[in-house]
């Protein structure tokens, strides 16, 4: 680097020196503001910042007097569910006279009766889950319809988002494959509507998610494809790049916005720090959760408009609807940091192309 700054390298080792001191200095700031580095993204709203918001509203209050009720609803509304599902789903898989009965007398033309029974049942699911936080849903803009040839796009913020947009539509959605409980209802109940799971660390089944998607958005039968292009979780204050898979697909793009009212409770999901059940019981202690979606324009991409420039502009409408901040980071910092070298050396490069400016200048 000293001889290709042959005529200012004083200079230039001066203002090297500076851009280091400058960038280490703002991630101190942010550590010590709770902040480490980019990770704000995917960090909860501190205590402190949320303390003039929870004038009278004691978690434990809500707890004692709400709670029972609420695990009540849960379960008597689970109890309802299975009873009218497995039945459903019996009738689904079966080859039988009663089956072919059922679907002789169907009035849709695109779907048998037994389908959009099972579809009502998931949307009945979500229903009592929602009911479970006392959710105070207001939707915008007209409801999602079963098209060829769309996907819908979203922020994502929690694994309620799912569930919050699946009690207006049966949505098939695109979601990592999960252990526990949620993994029993992503292969039993979701699979039935379409619903489609990866492995994030598994590069065979990207290759396959990416031929279902274009083979699901083909079909008029299916469900309306939902995909979270962030890949992550992010805190409902910011957006992250979004992946352009869901952009590529050569059909119509419609996006949701997605906004939570912190005046009870965070909605966000750090599940780095915390399983979706604890999740699930800190919303269900709280008052209530309070959310605003906007089903917004199908956009479509235009001539001449890159991949990438198109997931921009989606991304675009959807913070400037939320109200949310762009920032130029990629969702899977949040699973995986990436190593002090590799941050060094883009802090290196960074420096070489602002010195480079100052020279040429």
């Amino acid at each position: 680097m000293g001889k290709e700054r042959s005529g200012g390298g004083a200079a230039a080792l001066w203002m090297e020196k500076q851009i280091w001191e400058e960038t280490d200095a703002e991630e101190k700031e942010q550590s010590r503001a709770g902040k480490h580095g980019k990770l704000w993204c995917w960090m909860e709203e501190r205590a402190e910042e949320r303390k003039g918001e929870e004038r009278g509203r004691e978690p434990y209050l809500a707890g004692v007097v709400i709670l029972w009720k609420r695990f009540l609803t849960l379960i008597l509304g689970w109890m309802a569910f299975f009873t009218a599902f497995f039945p459903v789903r019996f009738l689904m898989n079966g080859k039988n006279r009663l089956k072919s009965k059922i679907e002789g007398f169907s009035p849709y033309k695109q779907s048998s009766y037994i389908v959009c029974c099972t579809r009502k049942l998931v949307e009945m699911m979500c229903s009592v889950f929602v009911a479970s936080w006392t959710g105070v849903i207001k939707y915008h803009g007209p409801r999602p319809s079963s098209r060829p040839y769309q996907v819908f796009v979203a922020n994502h913020t929690s694994m309620i988002d799912f569930i919050i947009l699946e009690q207006m539509t049966a949505f098939a959605v695109i979601m990592q494959k999960h252990p526990g409980w949620v993994g029993f209802i992503q292969k039993t109940i979701l699979e039935s509507v379409g619903c489609i799971w990866f492995n994030r660390n598994d590069l065979k089944d990207r290759e396959v998610v990416g031929r279902k998607l274009r083979d699901h958005v083909q079909h008029p039968d299916n469900n309306p494809l939902l995909i979270f292009p962030e890949g992550t979780c992010v805190n409902n204050q910011y957006t992250v790049m979004f992946k352009k898979g869901a952009f590529e697909l050569g059909c119509a793009v419609c996006p949701i916005a997605i906004k939570y009212n912190k005046i009870f409770v965070d909605a966000f999901w750090n599940s780095k720090k915390q399983s979706f059940t604890m999740h699930l019981v800190r919303l269900m202690t709280s008052w209530a959760v309070v959310c605003d979606v906007w089903f917004l324009e199908p956009q479509y991409l235009r001539e001449g408009e890159t991949a990438i420039e198109f997931t921009e502009r989606v991304r675009d409408m959807i913070a400037a609807r939320a109200g949310l901040k762009k920032v130029p980071w990629d969702g899977y910092l949040k699973h995986n940091r990436p190593s002090p070298k590799h941050t060094e050396e883009k802090q290196r490069m960074f420096a070489e192309s602002v010195l480079r400016r100052l020279e040429e200048n």
